[in-house]
């Protein structure tokens, strides 16, 4: 088993890292390039930068902060929102992110993401899934939209394997009914996309408790946690929940 990752994530609006609850209701939650560096420094595996409002905005990702960010760090970093085709992959990859997150416009246009994985490289892409629990889908799990606001009445496991086969290196599950909520991630939905992907999926959305990250892995099957609250608001270090892993033989790098 590889390394688990652990993920800290910046949810960016207006130049500033917000975090909300069942992604609504935004609070200020720190300044981008000061979080990032600390949790650099900190042990975080990776970095998520995502522009949570940058498509319902009908804009770009923030590529001037991205830039920032980026500069100031020594590990790598996922960008997403606003990515639209192509040609925002290629910036965002020029202004130093490792992975490029592409959540609504894969839906609206899977041909573009085989193109983007033809160009870039599976390693690069990774599609972000945000659903809710339905019961007119057969996996259980409807696929949102436009910063989690737009109902699809798509099969969000079914879609997800769809990407897998387009060539994505990675998917990035996110449940409505748990974001933000803090009583644990949406194993049901995690296991679902990384059991019919076989691809690395990472968990995102509810984390509240050093266990919750440890259930992702184990009873989700999850190759990375991604968590936001409990970093900014400093519940718990990215070290702290490393060693909470490693304490129960969940292989990380410490």
């Amino acid at each position: 088993m590889e390394p688990v990752r652990v993920i800290p994530c910046l949810d960016m609006k207006d130049g500033r890292v917000v975090k909300g609850v069942h992604f609504v209701d935004l609070v200020d939650a720190a300044d981008p390039v000061e979080a990032a560096q600390a949790y650099s420094e900190g042990g975080a595996d990776e970095i998520a930068f995502l522009d949570i409002t940058a498509t319902i905005e009908g804009r770009r990702t923030m590529f001037d902060v991205l830039r920032k960010v980026t500069a100031a760090v020594d590990v790598p970093v996922t960008v997403g929102g606003g990515i639209k085709g192509c040609d925002d992959v290629e910036e965002a990859l020029s202004a130093g992110a490792t992975c490029v997150s592409i959540s609504s416009a894969a839906y609206r246009d899977p041909d573009m993401v085989k193109e983007a994985v033809g160009e870039f490289g599976s390693e690069r892409l990774i599609v972000a899934i945000d659903a809710d629990a339905s019961d007119s889908v057969k996996c259980g799990y409807e696929i949102y939209i436009d910063g989690g606001r737009t109902a699809t009445g798509a099969d969000a496991v079914h879609f997800a394997k769809q990407m897998a086969d387009a060539g994505v290196g990675q998917i990035l599950p996110t449940s409505k009914a748990t974001d933000g909520t803090k009583d644990g991630f949406d194993i049901a939905l995690t296991r679902a996309i990384a059991d019919e992907t076989g691809l690395p999926v990472i968990a995102s959305g509810g984390a509240g408790t050093l266990e919750h990250f440890a259930e992702a892995v184990t009873e989700g099957h999850a190759a990375a946690v991604l968590a936001a609250s409990v970093f900014h608001f400093g519940t718990f270090t990215v070290h702290e929940v490393k060693q909470y892993l490693a304490d129960r033989d969940i292989p990380v790098n410490l």
